[in-house]
C-alpha cells in the first residue's frame, strides 16, 4: 500500500509538472484523473497515509473566516522604480552601480549563502572594469507578489507579501496552482527553503474566465459579474477565502527570488539560482536573460517592448539585477530597496479627460492638496476621477484650469498624473488660473484657521494641529495603520464618527473608549464594539519603532523611527534627548 502510494504522488507531481509548467502533457486528461481518482480513495481508507504534498492538497479545503497574519522570516522589500521609462534609465541605473562599486572594488567572486541578507566578507584588491557589470534582466510581472517556504522539500506555507514585513496565510488557495509544487523535485531537498514569486493569470484565462462569467449571467445568476482586468482578479482570487471559489479562478505562477533559506543552499549568482529554481520544478520565466553592460539592458528593453502585446500575460516594465551575489552584498540597501535591483517600467497609459472642479483636501500634517475631480475615464486598467496636484505650484507649473481638456496617465499601481493641458481645447472664456491662497481667503477649508506657507517649502498648511477635523482624522488613521500601531477595525469611516461627534480630540483618547461611547455610535453593533476595545488593548503592545512612526512626527518615517529606537532603546531615554 505504501509503495502504490509512492508510486501515485511520483506519477500525479510528474504529469502536473509537464502539464501546467513545461505546457508538454504526457497523458490524457481521463488517465490523470484515473490516477488521482484511485489516490484520493486511497487517501479516504486510510486517512493517516495522506502527506503534506499529496496531490490531492490541490483542492478541498474549509472556508476560512479570516487569514492569519505571518510574519516573513526575511523582509519582501520593494524594488526601485525607474522613472525614466527611456534608454536613459537603463545607463542612469548602470552608473549609479558602478560609482558604487568603484568605491569598494571586488576581486573575490566566492559563492556565498543564497540569503541576500546575512553579511559579507569583503575582499579589497585591484580594481574591476565596472563599464561590464554583468545583470540578468527579468519580466515585470503584473501580478501579486507570493512567498513560499517548504520545509524538508514540501511546501508548507504561502504568504502574500502585506507590508512587507508581516503577509497573509493564503496556503489554502496557493495549493490550488497547478504550477506552484507541492514537493520539490530532489532527492536531497534543503532543510528550509523559500521561494519568491509572482501569481498572475493568463490574458487567455483571464478571456475565458469573462466568458464563463458572462454566461452565468445570461442564464440569470445572480451576485454574478465579470472582471475588470487580469491583474486584480488574480489578487482577488489568491485573497478568497473560500478555497473553492478561488479554485474556479485559473492562476498562473513564475518564481523570481528566495527568502529564507538554510545553509546547505548556496549560489553565486541570480542565473544560478534561477536555473536551480527549474531544477526544482518551479515554472521561471524563458524571456530572463543575462545582459552585460548597461547597452545590453537597453536592448533587452526594447526587445520586451515589441514583445509585449503578444506576451501571454501582462506587463508593465522589466527588471535588472546585478547578477553576481558578492557584488550584490557590496552595493546592499536603501531603506527598504536594494541598490543592486531596479524595475524600468514602460511608458504609462494615456487618456483624455475634463476638468471638473479642483478641489482642496487637508492632510495629515495640515498640507493643503489640491485635488483635480475629472469626469471618469478609464486609463491603466482603472476608472479614474480624482487625480492629485499635489500643491499650487505644480498646479500652476501645469498650468490645469477647471473646464480643461488634460492628459490623464496611469501605469501598473501608479497613482494617476495629469501630465499636461491640451490648451487648444481650452474653453472660451479663457478659465481663471489656480490661486490657492485667493480661493481660501487665507484660511483653513476644514476649520477656518489661518493657513501659511514656510519658506523654502512648496505646500501651504493649516495652522490649526489637532484643532483642526481633517487634521485629527488623518493623524488618528495614521497612527492606527498597519505599519504604525496597527488597531485592527479603525478605519476612515468610524474615525470620521468619532472626531464629528467630537468623541475623540487627541490620540490618548482613543484609549478612553469604553464599551458604551463605542456602543452609543450610529450603526455600530455590541460585536463591532468589543472588537474595537480589544484591537486597541491588543495596540498596547506594540514596538517602539511603529509607536514612534505612529505618532506622525514630521520627517520621522519609518527608517528613521527605525533608527531611533535604535539609538536611544526607551521612549523614556529619546523623550529626554
Amino acid at each position: 500500500m505504501h509503495t502504490r502510494l509512492a508510486q501515485l504522488h511520483s506519477l500525479l507531481h510528474r504529469y502536473a509538472h509537464a502539464y501546467y509548467t513545461l505546457d508538454a502533457p504526457l497523458v490524457p486528461d481521463a488517465e490523470y484523473d484515473r490516477l488521482f481518482a484511485e489516490l484520493q480513495a486511497l487517501e479516504a481508507a486510510h486517512p493517516e497515509l495522506k502527506t503534506a504534498d499529496s496531490p490531492t492538497l490541490r483542492v478541498g479545503g474549509a472556508v476560512l473566516a479570516a487569514f492569519a497574519s505571518l510574519k516573513h522570516a526575511v523582509p519582501m522589500l520593494s524594488i526601485r522604480t525607474e522613472t525614466d521609462t527611456t534608454a536613459e534609465g537603463a545607463q542612469a541605473f548602470h552608473n549609479r552601480l558602478a560609482k558604487e562599486l568603484a568605491k569598494t572594488t571586488v576581486v573575490a567572486q566566492k559563492p556565498v549563502q543564497s540569503s541576500i541578507f546575512e553579511s559579507f566578507d569583503q575582499v579589497v584588491s585591484g580594481s574591476i572594469d565596472f563599464s561590464a557589470i554583468e545583470y540578468v534582466a527579468e519580466l515585470k510581472f503584473d501580478g501579486l507578489a507570493i512567498n513560499l517556504r517548504y520545509e524538508a522539500g514540501k511546501l508548507v506555507q504561502a504568504a502574500t507579501r502585506g507590508d512587507g514585513e508581516t503577509g497573509e496565510d493564503v496556503t489554502q488557495n496557493i495549493r490550488g496552482i497547478g504550477q506552484v509544487p507541492l514537493s520539490l523535485n530532489t532527492a536531497t531537498p534543503p532543510k528550509v527553503l523559500e521561494v519568491r514569486g509572482e501569481v498572475y493569470m493568463r490574458r487567455d484565462d483571464f478571456a475565458q474566465l469573462n466568458e464563463r462569467q458572462r454566461a452565468k449571467i445570461a442564464a440569470g445568476a445572480t451576485g454574478e459579474k465579470t472582471f475588470v482586468n487580469p491583474r486584480n482578479t488574480a489578487a482577488g482570487a489568491v485573497r478568497q477565502l473560500d478555497p473553492a471559489i478561488a479554485r474556479q479562478r485559473p492562476l498562473s505562477f513564475f518564481a523570481y527570488a528566495l527568502g529564507e533559506v538554510s545553509q546547505e543552499v548556496s549560489f553565486s549568482s541570480q542565473w544560478q539560482m534561477l536555473q536551480a529554481f527549474k531544477a526544482w520544478g518551479f515554472p521561471v520565466c524563458e524571456h530572463s536573460r543575462i545582459c552585460r553592460g548597461p547597452q545590453a539592458l537597453v536592448q533587452f528593453h526594447a526587445d520586451m517592448a515589441a514583445l509585449r502585446d503578444s506576451l501571454p500575460f501582462d506587463i508593465d516594465g522589466v527588471v535588472y539585477k546585478v547578477n553576481s551575489v558578492a557584488q550584490q552584498h557590496t552595493l546592499g540597501y536603501v531603506s527598504r530597496e536594494p541598490r543592486w535591483a531596479v524595475a524600468h517600467k514602460y511608458p504609462a497609459e494615456e487618456q483624455l479627460s475634463t476638468v471638473l472642479a479642483i478641489d482642496l483636501q487637508v492632510g495629515r500634517t495640515g498640507a493643503l492638496t489640491p485635488v483635480a475631480k475629472l469626469a471618469p475615464v478609464f486609463v491603466g486598467n482603472v476608472t479614474v476621477s480624482n487625480v492629485t496636484l499635489h500643491n499650487e505650484d505644480e498646479a500652476r507649473r501645469k498650468d490645469v484650469r477647471v473646464g480643461d481638456t488634460v492628459v490623464v496617465r496611469r501605469a501598473g499601481d501608479v497613482i494617476p498624473e495629469i501630465v499636461s493641458v491640451v490648451i487648444e481645447k481650452r474653453p472660451t472664456p479663457e478659465p481663471e488660473a489656480f490661486d490657492l491662497y485667493k480661493r481660501l481667503s487665507g484660511q483653513c477649508p476644514e476649520c477656518a484657521s489661518p493657513i501659511a506657507r514656510e519658506e523654502g517649502e512648496a505646500a501651504w498648511r493649516c495652522t490649526g494641529g489637532l484643532y483642526c477635523p481633517a487634521q485629527r482624522k488623518q493623524a488618528l488613521l495614521h497612527f492606527a495603520g498597519r505599519r504604525a500601531v496597527d488597531i485592527e477595525g479603525l478605519g476612515d469611516k468610524l474615525v470620521e464618527q468619532l472626531v464629528d461627534e467630537g468623541v475623540v480630540k487627541t490620540v490618548p483618547d482613543l484609549y478612553r473608549l469604553g464599551l458604551s461611547s463605542l456602543a452609543a455610535l450610529e450603526r455600530m453593533a455590541e460585536k463591532s464594539a468589543q472588537n474595537i476595545v480589544q484591537a486597541l488593548e491588543t495596540s498596547k503592545s506594540t514596538t517602539l519603532p511603529r509607536f514612534l512612526f505612529g505618532l506622525g512626527i514630521r520627517h520621522v518615517g519609518e527608517t528613521t523611527a527605525k533608527d531611533l529606537a535604535k539609538h536611544f532603546g526607551t521612549l523614556d531615554a529619546l523623550m529626554a534627548a
